[in-house]
This record gives structure tokens, sequence and C-alpha cells, in this order.
């Protein structure tokens, strides 16, 4: 029989006793007292030093915590200070907690291109690679999602990662942002509280790559800045249907720093050459089992056959008197700054033009480091930046193995680099010499003495304190502007059209139906009538739920004009380049219509892709033909558009055939251009396809195009 816990420690003092089967880490219940922080965050504290032992939040060594939700700062608005250890170790340890995946943004493609500077702006930063227009570098790019693990699939709801490596000829630049310009917290002590909660639930390991669970919408419940965020996740934004056609962001507010040394703001946007697009949710969730790697394959096929993908970097530029008289914060990275009041300047393009040769050695040894940026380019105080800077750097001893991680090819910078950094695991450079310290005075007895630091052309910080900040004071504290947490959810929401509304209520819903803890849900609409009484009540109907009483706002909303830029639809290219078509076709279809409309379709920009009952040569008019996909396996949620070029027996053939009729039927029901002929309205009939601007004769396919036809969906589904 074992030992009771009495028994094994009754001969222990405490000074001895370091028994640990006692310690749960999390466990116990504690009558938490809440209030408000500076910045509108939510504090749950014991409410006294009376509280039973177990109720004190500490570090692993037993010190207690007084603030969980601030970093500690050289006044309300500076930088995060090294000295906070309760910082450093909760982000040390979340860094640490999985070998050797990466810990959020696991799954993930990547590809090699080029950067061109298409607009020289030396007035505004000393970058090499902005200094003459024409200029261009190597670059490494890599798309992920956040949540999930690298075994999940390419299609659920959630934020998409991208992350630029530039190969500069003064080192490596990595941009590394979303597809998403905000996020969801403000300081980058909650970074592991956030990810704890939307990752799979600690008992029962699921579920897997979504956020419509109780932990995840208990924390954005409860913590009211995550609503500007959940407005873009909860919206088109978060489930694209290419990674060819999705906006990046660099999210925080940096710094460029001209050859003068004066310094400005800058946001970073990544914007898609061929326009914006996403996916239906009800796509999203087939296309997950039709095709997992379904954004992956889409963008190596696309490298592949020369449909080179491209970007343009724009910037938007402001400096410190422009930021002071914002509503809002800009070191917020739960905040944006709408286009309306600083416009996009477009001063690069990228281009993704060859495959990774190894998806081991090259997409997930990479290694993005906020910390990486060249003379030019620099840091501002926003809290969450400030503890990326730390973190990226430290989880890569952990996924990589070795502080050499920087040797590995894809990581290595393409320009010289000298250091007396020496030894350490799978070092495979061989240094020469005695010198690995200096001063030294080697070269005074002919010996090579090694590099030397240079002010001139070297890495300075950007000097000035122009943040409005007081560093006299070391504070765990937000600045008050940050406690508008609801302004810019409802500028999202409003910019929307009807029908992107109607989607993030319907997301909305959705994700909260999937809640089993009631006080969870309610909570979440309360929010959310502080962002819009029509959206809280729309999701409130959805999941038959009275109003619940409005939450309190830490700070008053104000009103701000909507922004066409945030919206999909508003933003849409009307065009077939980069869009793939199906072509669905038979024993007996007409070859010679199928090539011609092939012909348009690949003249316009877009690929064509030819579906039948069976793969390999199948009998038409005008010889034989085979199919790139058969019926089952190419469902229509794989393409932009269909079409379908069939002789009447073989369409009354395949109206039998259930893949035949939901082939139809799906990209009915997601609002996708239908060309047909007229053998085909057999089948149209039995899938309910109604005729309207987007269900038109072959002839007339390329006249439509690919676009979505969103007037069509309230016939095909329920909205909230």
């Amino acid at each position: 029989m074992p030992a009771s816990k009495e028994s094994r420690h009754e001969d222990r003092s405490p000074a001895t006793n370091n028994a640990l089967d006692e310690i749960s880490p999390g466990a116990g219940k504690t009558t938490a007292k809440e209030s408000p922080g500076n910045g509108g965050e939510l504090h749950q504290d014991v409410g006294g030093k009376a509280a039973e032992p177990d109720a004190f939040l500490t570090d692993n060594f037993g010190h207690r915590i007084a603030d969980n939700q601030n970093s500690l700062r050289a006044g309300e608005r500076g930088p995060t200070l090294l000295e906070d250890f309760v910082l450093r170790e909760k982000i040390f340890h979340f860094d640490h907690e999985r070998i050797p995946e990466r810990i959020v943004h696991a799954r993930g493609t990547g590809a090699h291109g080029v950067f061109e500077c298409t607009k020289a702006i030396p007035e505004l930063t000393k970058a090499a690679i902005f200094q003459k227009a024409g200029k261009t570098c190597p670059v490494f790019v890599r798309f992920s999602t956040v949540a999930g693990g690298a075994g999940s699939v390419d299609t659920p709801r959630d934020v998409r990662g991208f992350a630029v490596k530039f190969y500069t000829e003064a080192g490596n630049w990595d941009l590394v942002g979303n597809n998403i310009p905000v996020f969801f917290i403000q300081d980058a002590i909650k970074f592991p509280d956030l990810v704890h909660s939307v990752k799979m639930e600690a008992d029962r390991g699921y579920p897997q790559a979504a956020s419509a669970h109780d932990t995840f919408w208990d924390f954005v419940s409860l913590m009211p800045e995550t609503l500007h965020m959940i407005m873009w996740a909860m919206s088109d934004r978060a489930i694209p249907r290419s990674l060819r056609m999705m906006e990046g962001f660099g999210v925080h507010t940096f710094r460029l720093v001209n050859e003068a040394g004066e310094g400005k703001f800058v946001k970073f946007h990544w914007r898609p050459v061929l326009g914006m697009e996403s996916l239906i949710w009800d796509e999203a969730v087939k296309i997950a089992g039709a095709d997992p790697d379904f954004h992956r394959r889409d963008l190596f096929e696309a490298i592949a056959a020369g449909d080179f993908p491209a970007w343009d970097l724009g910037v938007q530029v402001f400096d410190e008197a422009w930021a002071a008289k914002q509503p809002y914060d800009v070191l917020d990275a739960t905040k944006l700054i709408p286009e309306e009041e600083i416009p996009l300047d477009t001063v690069g393009r990228l281009t993704l033009n060859r495959n990774v040769d190894n998806f081991f050695a090259e997409t997930e040894q990479v290694a993005f480091l906020p910390s990486n940026v060249i003379p030019g380019i620099d840091f501002t105080n926003d809290p969450l930046l400030q503890g990326r800077l730390f973190s990226y750097l430290d989880t890569q001893k952990s996924r990589l193995g070795t502080t050499n991680f920087h040797q590995i090819p894809i990581n290595a910078p393409k320009c010289p680099f000298h250091n007396f950094q020496r030894d350490g695991l799978m070092q495979t450079l061989v240094p020469t010499g005695r010198a690995n310290y200096e001063p030294n005075s080697l070269s005074e007895a002919g010996e090579s003495n090694g590099p030397r630091a240079c002010p001139e052309t070297g890495f300075t910080t950007f000097p000035e304190n122009a943040e409005r900040n007081d560093p006299g004071e070391k504070l765990r504290i937000r600045a008050e502007l940050f406690a508008d947490h609801y302004s810019q959810a409802a500028l999202f929401y409003h910019s929307q059209t009807d029908s992107e509304q109607a989607h993030i209520a319907s997301a909305i819903v959705f994700e909260l139906s999937k809640v089993a803890l009631k006080h969870v849900r309610e909570r979440v609409v309360s929010r959310l009538r502080n962002v819009d009484e029509t959206l809280a009540k729309r999701v409130a109907a959805g999941l038959a739920i009275g109003l619940p009483e409005k939450a309190k706002a830490a700070r008053a909303p104000v009103k701000m004009a909507p922004s066409d830029a945030l919206s999909i639809q508003k933003k849409a290219v009307d065009t077939l380049s980069g869009r793939k078509v199906g072509i669905l076709f038979a024993e007996g279809s007409d070859k010679a219509a199928i090539d011609k409309l092939r012909k348009q379709i690949e003249d316009a920009g877009g690929t064509p892709f030819l579906v039948a009952p069976k793969v390999g040569g199948i009998a038409v008019k005008g010889g034989t033909l085979e199919a790139d996909g058969q019926l089952a396996g190419s469902p229509s949620i794989l393409f932009d558009a269909v079409a379908s070029i069939l002789m009447p027996e073989a369409a009354q053939k395949l109206a039998a055939q259930g893949a035949a009729v939901q082939w139809f039927m799906d990209a009915f029901g997601h609002c996708k251009t239908i060309a047909h002929c007229p053998g085909t309205q057999v089948i149209l009939d039995k899938a309910g396809v109604e005729k309207d601007e987007g269900v038109v004769p072959v002839e007339d396919f390329t006249k439509v195009g690919a676009k979505r036809h969103w007037a069509r969906e309230p016939k095909v589904r329920d909205l909230a």
C-alpha cells in the first residue's frame, strides 16, 4: 500500500520537505474582487491580505504577483523594462511549452521571392532597401494559421500569419504580422492567457484549430479589449479563399528614421494584386474535408505554374503631433488607423516566384524575429511589440535546439556577418584565430583582431522620447486611451456591407452556440451592445436568449466614420485573374465548346479545371478529352466559379448522381457564378438552382466572371 501524504511527510520539517505532490497549478477556487484598470482592463484580485494561501497568484518561486495584467514600464507609455521578472518568467515558460512544433502558427507554408522598391523614400528612412526605386532584395514568406497544430487543416476560422523575411544588404529585416491589422490584446503579458484559452481545452485535448468553445469565449467576454479583433475574426477575413488573396499587416506601430535622425511613426500594409476574396463558412467546412491542404496546394501550384502571387507594400506615415490628437492610442495594438485619415502610400512590391526545395529545411526551420530590423526601421513602446521582441528570440532555443539557429541557411543573412560569438550546440562555422573578445590588441602581433562596432553605419536606437511618456516612474499601468475597447470594433462593423454584417453576426452565433457556459454567452452579447445594438439583438435572437443588460464601457466609445477600406466586398476586384473555374463535362460533350471556354478563361488570367465522372480519356464530340479531376473528388467548393457543357443524355444520367447534384447545389448556395448549357437544366432543376444574375448561359460566362452574387444569399441560407 502506498504511504499517505501525511506519513510520507510527517518526519520532514518545512525546510527539508521539497515534495511537489500537493502542488496543483491553477487549482482551487478564489472569490475574486473585480476592478477595472487604468486602461479599462479587468483585474481579478484576492481582495485583501487574509485570503487562503492557495488563493494567491505567484511566480514559479512563490513570489506573489501584484498585477498579472500589465508589464512593468518606464512611465505610462514607456518601454517595457527587462527587470520585469513576472513578464520574463511567464513568457519564458510559455515559449518552451511545446517541443518542437511552434506553439502558435504551427501550420504554415512558405515560398521564396523578391521585394522591389517602387518608390524611394529617403526623406523618411535610411533603410537601404528604400533608397532607390528599382532596388531589390530576396525574401522568404511564411503564411500560417494561428490556433491549430501542424497537422490541422488550412481553412478553419482563424487569424492568418503573414511573415516576411527581407534578406537586405544591411542584414535581415523580419516583418512578422497577420492578415488582420489589429490584435486581441494590448499587453504581451496576456499572450500566454490568450493562447491557452484558444488552444485545445486542457482537460480534453479538443477542439483542434477552432475558437468555438468555452474557454476562448470566457476569456473574450472578460477582456473587452478583444472585441475589435473579434469583429475581424468573425468576419470573412478569417476564412480567406486563398493565401494569394489576403491582405497582410505589420499590426504594430513602428518607426521610420532618416539619415538626419528624424523619426516618424509607420504602419505597414500588404495589399494583394489579385484583390481580396474569402470563402463562405459552409465552403470552408466542406473544403476541410475535401482538401485539408487547400491553401498550401493553391499557393504551390500557382507558383509552379508561373502565376506568381504579388502584394504591394503600403505605408501609413504620421508624426507624434498627429498621433496626440487622435481619440485612440497609436501604440495600442487593438487599434488601427483608418485609411481615410492616413491614406496608404505604396512603396514596393513583393512577388513570390519560387517554391521551397525542402519543406522542413526551409518552411519549418525558418525563424522570424520582430527584433530583426535594419537601420532606418525602429521600434516603439507598444507593450505588445515590446514583449514580442523578447519572446521570439527566446523561443527559438526550444524549437531549433541551439543558439546557432541563425546558421541554418533559411535564417542566415545574405550579407556578411561577423562577431565574437563562439561555440554552442550545432556550431557549423569554423572560426579561426584567438580573437573571440574585444577590445583586443592582437593585430599588433600580426594576428587577426576581428570586427569592430561602427557608430556611423550601425543600428542606432531612435534617441528621442517623443511618445508622450514620463519615464520617471516604473509602473504597471496602461495609458487611459487604451480603455476605449469598442469604438474601432464598431468602426469595423459599420464599414461592412449588409451581407458582411450578416456573416459576422452568424459567425458569432455559430461560435457561441458551441459555448456550453450560459453566463459566457450572455456576457459576450452584453459586450456587443457597446459595438452595435442591432448586432447584439441579432446574436441574441440567433441564440434564442434574452438581450442582457449592456456591459459598462471602461471608456465611452466615440463615433468614427465608416471606412470602405475595411470591407472585402467594397474592395472586391472584378477579375478572373488568379481564379479557378471548374468545367463539368461527360461523354458526348462538345470538345470545341470546351476548348473555347478554356481559352476564354485562360486569356482572362484564370485557370480552367476539367471535371468529369471519370478521369482519363473520355469520348467527346470532336475526339477524346482527359479530365483534371473526378467529379466526386473535385467538388465545386474547390472552385471560384463553375460551368458545364453536357449533352442532354449525359446530363439526365448525371442527374441521378448525388455528386453532380451537390456540385451545382453547393455552387448556387455559395453564391458563385454558374454558367451552363441547355442540357444541364435537368440537373439545375434537381439541385434547386434558380435563375439570377449569376446563373447564365455558358456563352456569357466571361461577361459575368467569378464574382460572388451576394443578393442570392438570403434565398439559400438563414443568416443572423
